[in-house]
């Protein structure tokens, strides 16, 4: 076979991920040392637009690393004014006093997405190179195994694998260090922990599904700067599930379902537990005649402190989501991403680009600190919903100083098998308020993706999925993929008289399938660079 001739470009550091930590890391590392060449490529086809989060956040780290950005702030930056803290039943609700660690007094709500196209050119400012629409498709290695760069995928690769005319190889980026900021569940990096082994000693990473639209309703229903957090309704009591409502500006409304990836019931929908709460009615009457502008669905990492992975390899390193560093209590993470960043650039400015010692350098640092004193908190749920909350007010109540540390499992071993588990009472109600089906919010995603390219959902034996998987769960990656893309139809040709048909094109790269399968037979892999969702102001 003719190897591909490549371009080859060559840089001291290669970012993989123009998120809040990919980001912060270059500009912190420009700031250090104006002579280190540093690149940033992203994915999605301009900075931002694969970007989802809640997102509240802590403003500390982000003054340490531009102390006169409020001179200049994000387009998106409401201050914090109030915060609610509600448990909801199908027909109302209690206040509850709000947990020390939800409360956002000098905090600000953002678009993350927005936030990152706002650091981007301060990045690029200081001199450094960022490439949207650029996917990395693997990682290079020299003869020792040593990560020496990445790789970009081709373009212009038919889905019969065939080149379509207008190819394009991808290019060789070849670095001194690789910074590995691909947010949850990246599939570089999932790559990379098990070829060094780098979770070797901790527990499996844990996983949420956060599903978030904004809407655009009239103004005087909205309080800029109003923050509400609910549990409950329509979760039941061994379902991990809380909703975010954030207040922004210009009668804009940030929502959102988060549904916690360790749930039990095969039947469970976290797209349905979303459109659901959009209904209790103490959020339809804020919704009602509004807009939806824009509408997404990610992957939160959620393991904490006892799932860190070792986050250095000869040649690379993992920072931010990928490390996997947000606060569950909190609801947090940017700014731990920030703080990783920043610690990732420090590290390598005084230490001549050598990842060595880096992940002594994270475990000892607040970032770690603050994950320390909650890591008890969200496995705690896996018990229920009541023994959760208790257990949640005694690691407060202690300052996390309990002498266990409770396990964590991997999120795709928790599904209990159809007729093992115990079917909960649903209680949902009918809604009525958009979208209507998963298909209509795959619009609001903006999607795209060319459909004669290689699927990069790859299942590795289709034929589980009509045989074993139908029998022993039927097939739930028909119900926890937000996007629709997963479908078994009929197939009269086939043995089972149907097969798997996967839409690639709905994709909103949460990840979800690759976290959830109990199988473990999906591998998401990056399409052509420039593919997926265009999330505005998400």
């Amino acid at each position: 076979m003719t190897e591909i001739e490549r371009d080859v470009m060559e840089y001291d550091v290669v970012t993989v991920g123009a998120g809040p930590a990919g980001l912060s890391f270059a500009i912190r590392l420009k700031q250090l040392n104006p002579d280190i060449s540093v690149c940033v490529i992203e994915k999605s086809s301009t900075i931002g637009a694969h970007i989802l989060s809640g997102a509240v956040i802590e403003t500390g780290p982000l003054d340490a690393l531009l102390p006169n950005w409020r001179d200049n702030p994000p387009p998106v930056c409401v201050p914090a004014t109030d915060d609610e803290f509600w448990l909801l039943t199908k027909t109302g609700g209690r206040k509850l006093p709000v947990p020390p660690g939800m409360n956002n007094h000098g905090n600000v709500i953002v678009s993350l997405g927005a936030m990152c196209a706002w650091l981007a050119p301060q990045a690029e400012a200081l001199g450094v190179e960022i490439y949207p629409g650029f996917s990395a498709a693997e990682t290079l290695h020299d003869t020792d195994g040593a990560v020496v760069g990445v790789r970009i995928g081709d373009m212009g690769v038919a889905k019969d694998g065939s080149h379509k005319p207008g190819y394009t190889p991808g290019i060789d980026i070849r670095a001194k260090v690789t910074v590995l900021a691909e947010g949850a569940r990246g599939h570089l990096t999932k790559r990379l922990v098990q070829q060094f082994k780098l979770d070797a000693g901790s527990d499996p990473q844990g996983y949420s599904i956060g599903i978030k639209e904004l809407w655009q309703v009239p103004e005087d229903r909205v309080t800029p700067g109003k923050i509400v957090h609910s549990f409950g309704w329509p979760a039941d009591s061994r379902t991990y599930g809380g909703s975010f409502l954030y207040h922004l500006d210009k009668g804009r409304i940030a929502l959102g379902y988060v549904s916690g990836l360790d749930y039990a019931d095969p039947q469970y929908k976290p797209w349905e537990a979303f459109q659901q709460w959009k209904n209790h009615p103490m959020i339809k009457p804020l919704l009602d005649g509004g807009t939806i502008l824009s509408a997404g669905a990610r992957a939160i990492v959620t393991g904490g402190w006892q799932s860190l992975p070792k986050v250095e390899m000869p040649g690379a390193l993992l920072i931010g989501d990928t490390a996997g560093l947000l606060n569950v209590p909190k609801i947090k993470g940017t700014h731990q991403a920030i703080r990783s960043g920043m610690l990732a650039a420090e590290h390598l400015a005084a230490n001549q680009l050598a990842p060595q010692g880096f992940d002594a350098a994270l475990r000892a640092s607040p970032a770690m600190a603050e994950l320390r004193t909650v890591r008890n908190v969200k496995p705690g749920f896996k018990r229920g919903l009541w023994f959760g909350m208790l257990n949640a007010a005694w690691e407060t109540l202690t300052g996390g100083r309990s002498p266990w540390t409770l396990k964590n499992k991997a999120d795709w071993s928790s599904l209990d098998k159809i007729g093992a588990h115990e079917a909960p009472k649903r209680d949902y109600v009918e809604r009525t308020l958009a979208p209507r089906d998963r298909l209509a919010g795959v619009y609001y995603a903006a999607t795209e993706h060319d459909e004669d390219q290689p699927v990069h959902l790859r299942v590795r034996d289709t034929s589980v999925c009509v045989t074993t998987c139908a029998s022993e769960y039927d097939n739930p990656c028909t119900r926890f993929c937000p996007a629709g893309v997963y479908e078994i139809v009929a197939d009269p040709g086939s043995a089972a008289g149907k097969r798997l048909q996967i839409n690639a094109a709905n994709c909103v790269h949460c990840k979800t399938c690759d976290i959830k399968d109990p199988y473990q037979i999906i591998d998401w892999v990056t399409p052509e660079g420039g593919a997926g969702p265009n999330y505005q102001n998400l």
